[in-house]
């Protein structure tokens, strides 16, 4: 629910008192001394009046000399919330409200927000006199480089880099430079960066993708202007758990890679089919294409070795990111060591440039460290708290929806789940896009962040466990999503 109420802030209900930090950071809130828990208490918000007018203003203030006023384009939402601080697994606004977190930023806070393990370690090596050296190897990237190589098989050898989007940029440019090809397979509904390769083809509206192509592709719905017509007609996207498409586009052209999410993790929790992951694997080795895994939001948090692992599939190379250093800027492409070491190979005409400033920088690179080595600790402990809190969800938003006589279901991989509003789980974004209630789950997440559940508030969108939260805080969520979907039905 929503805690420590503004005297502007148009809110009803009970107040809510904050940590002693985040109460100092926002002079002139009144917040309760009530140290009872959040959940006894149930705030709505008064939507006649602003309710998040702090989190206006400086947004505003924002759009002044930034387009949007955010720096990533999708971080524009609705409600328009500002938030200040975060701590385990929650976050408040500017204007004093406290929420429950399941987005997670996009999901890189596996941990929680500012994990102290996780903290300490970047304490420690700023304090060490670390530094972004540019010149040699560090002892930090060296660690971090055996610790990847030791726990994830396949990944034989590692560059380091900054973002998920460098890092899918580098395994297909490595793959181009591999196999002597220019054409690349991408998925309709899945995401793996912003560059030309890649993006396009994210939740396409029926109306433009049309029927179903398989065996088929469809054609290169661009999300960015800027990506030139020729270099469009080098992606194919396919749909997802589609063997027959992967054969019939090899077929027309020459394939370098096929680059996929091993689960659909943008578009919430799209599982691949029995048997089609591995049937990549063996279509790669048969008509030699790169098989890229981008688990850049299932690797770590699914487990060491990312999703690739619990398949038991390996690909011939993975990217990771988010989770990876619990929200600091990072990513990794790994895989093959005959692969990886095209970038230093020793014909400069095959060599594939790895270069950049921040790879490898110490900040960074101890805060992933540090999550590798809270990921390890007491045999993997935190995949079996979080396992154990998703399935309670699971169970609890199963009940539910049964009771409440909605159509739905729930799609869950250990810490991450979405709750779809059709009669099936999905088996990829056409089938998504025909059946699913995308306004019924827009308004329930609304209503849930009007409760202080905050879920980013677009549909389809995953929502993520942190190993902060707890069995209250499962219970709490469930007794929200109880209120909220009684009050979508009643406006319905």
């Amino acid at each position: 629910m929503l805690g420590g109420e503004a005297s502007d802030a148009g809110l009803r209900g009970r107040r809510i008192s904050l940590p002693s930090a985040a109460t100092s950071s926002l002079p002139g809130d009144r917040v309760s001394s009530d140290p009872a828990p959040a959940s006894r208490f149930i705030c709505m918000i008064n939507t006649s009046r602003p309710v998040f007018p702090r989190s206006a203003a400086i947004l505003k203030q924002s759009r002044r000399y930034i387009p949007g006023g955010v720096n990533s384009v999708n971080r524009a939402i609705q409600p328009e919330i500002t938030f200040v601080k975060g701590e385990g697994a929650h976050m408040w606004d500017a204007d004093g409200n406290r929420y429950l977190d399941y987005h997670g930023a996009f999901s890189p806070h596996f941990l929680g927000h500012n994990d102290p393990y996780v903290c300490a370690a970047v304490s420690e090596v700023l304090k060490s006199g670390a530094s972004l050296f540019g010149a040699g190897s560090t002892v930090e990237e060296s660690r971090l480089a055996e610790l990847i190589c030791t726990h994830v098989p396949w990944a034989e050898a590692v560059q380091i880099l900054n973002t998920g989007s460098e890092a899918t940029y580098q395994a297909i440019r490595l793959a181009r430079a591999i196999t002597g090809r220019d054409h690349v397979i991408v998925m309709q509904g899945g995401y793996n960066g912003w560059h030309n390769d890649v993006a396009c083809n994210l939740m396409t509206p029926l109306s433009q993708v049309g029927p179903r192509r398989s065996p088929g592709e469809y054609p290169f719905f661009s999300i960015s202007a800027g990506i030139p017509r020729a270099h469009q007609q080098l992606v194919h996207p396919i749909n997802f758990n589609d063997l027959a498409s992967v054969r019939h586009v090899c077929g027309k052209y020459p394939v370098a890679a096929l680059i996929t999410e091993p689960i659909l993790q943008n578009i919430g929790i799209v599982k691949p089919a029995p048997g089609y992951l591995q049937g990549l694997r063996q279509l790669a080795d048969k008509l030699g294409f790169v098989l890229i895994f981008d688990e850049v939001k299932t690797g770590f948090r699914h487990a060491l070795g990312g999703y690739a692992a619990l398949a038991g599939v390996r690909p011939d190379l993975v990217v990771y990111g988010k989770a990876v250093a619990n929200g600091f800027p990072i990513a990794i492409v790994g895989g093959r060591r005959d692969y990886i070491d095209w970038f230093v190979h020793p014909d400069p005409s095959k060599r594939v440039l790895a270069a950049g400033t921040y790879n490898g920088h110490p900040v960074p690179v101890a805060a992933a460290i540090a999550t590798i080595e809270r990921l390890l600790q007491n045999n993997g402990e935190v995949y079996r708290h979080v396992e154990a809190l998703g399935g309670r969800l699971e169970q609890g938003l199963r009940q539910i929806v049964h009771r409440l006589g909605i159509e739905a279901v729930v799609a869950r991989q250990g810490s991450a789940f979405c709750l779809y509003f059709m009669d099936h789980l999905p088996v990829d974004w056409h089938d998504l896009a025909r059946n699913h209630n995308f306004a019924f789950d827009e308004t329930m997440r609304r209503a849930m962040i009007q409760r202080g559940v905050f879920c980013f508030p677009l549909a389809t969108k995953q929502w993520s466990v942190s190993a902060a939260h707890t069995v209250e805080d499962v219970d709490f969520t469930l007794e929200g999503m109880d209120e909220s979907l009684r009050e979508v039905l009643a406006q319905t």
